[in-house]
């Protein structure tokens, strides 16, 4: 779809993915605890969750715990998981106002009993809603997920249920935590890196990356129509010629 923003028509890609990089430096330049950089970036994503549904996104995807954020200090882990307990209680009544659909990707398995039961119910409460698709990557590693793909083709394999030849790029990719969305569009990562951090490689084989300085609990509608018009700068070939 097209939209007018800042005085542009623009091509507004169908889904965006956002690597959520600065909450911590964000609180070190303001002198705070690294916690507090956390929670603001936590409110930075309920913002930018009706600003991206604002511009005409239909999905929007955040990497928002790492298979690798296990390693950081266990008090940072805890506050980490006393956040996200209390922002998906929180987002159940958020959602139904905002009629907005949430998935959560990744293994579950390692996350506590009552933050999956948190994450079943936000499931399925905000099924039925039919606003922006946020999907938001928790305990997520793209090489984890791809490895629990490829185990299930082969446990299949091994009851008869596939062949060799059944194997195909679109199976593995309902195979995958993404399986009912869209590839990303466009891929944005604040805080100046410039790298997937083993995030969506599958997927984002033809996304435009686009990176800005900014940290995360910085960023806002204004910079995200920035990314949005850098956008529409690329030409999109996928692998062909125009």
């Amino acid at each position: 779809m097209e939209k007018e923003l800042n005085g542009k028509l623009l091509k507004i890609p169908q889904h965006v993915a956002i690597i959520l990089d600065g909450n911590g430096r964000w609180a070190k330049k303001h002198f705070m605890p690294r916690n507090v950089g956390h929670s603001q970036g936590a409110k930075a994503v309920e913002q930018i969750c009706e600003d991206a549904w604002d511009i005409g996104i239909k999905y929007l995807t955040v990497y928002a715990f790492s298979t690798e954020n296990w390693s950081r200090p266990e008090k940072e882990v805890s506050a980490l998981m006393k956040l996200l307990r209390r922002y998906l209680r929180d987002c159940i009544e958020r959602t139904s106002k905002n009629n907005m659909r949430v998935r959560i990707i990744g293994e579950k398995s390692r996350l506590a009993e009552d933050i999956r039961a948190a994450i079943d119910e936000l499931e399925e409460v905000s099924s039925v809603n039919t606003g922006l698709n946020f999907t938001i990557a928790l305990n997520y590693g793209s090489r984890d997920e791809i490895v629990r793909a490829v185990r299930s083709i082969v446990r299949d394999s091994e009851d008869g249920l596939l062949s060799a030849d059944d194997i195909t790029e679109d199976l593995i990719s309902r195979r995958l935590d993404t399986k009912d969305i869209p590839d990303p569009d466009l891929l944005i990562r604040t805080s100046g890196e410039q790298r997937l951090s083993n995030w969506l490689l599958w997927q984002m084989a033809y996304t435009e990356f686009y990176f800005t300085d900014i940290l995360w609990p910085d960023f806002n509608k204004e910079q995200l129509i920035r990314a949005v018009e850098y956008y529409n700068t690329r030409e999109r070939r996928f692998g062909g010629v125009k």
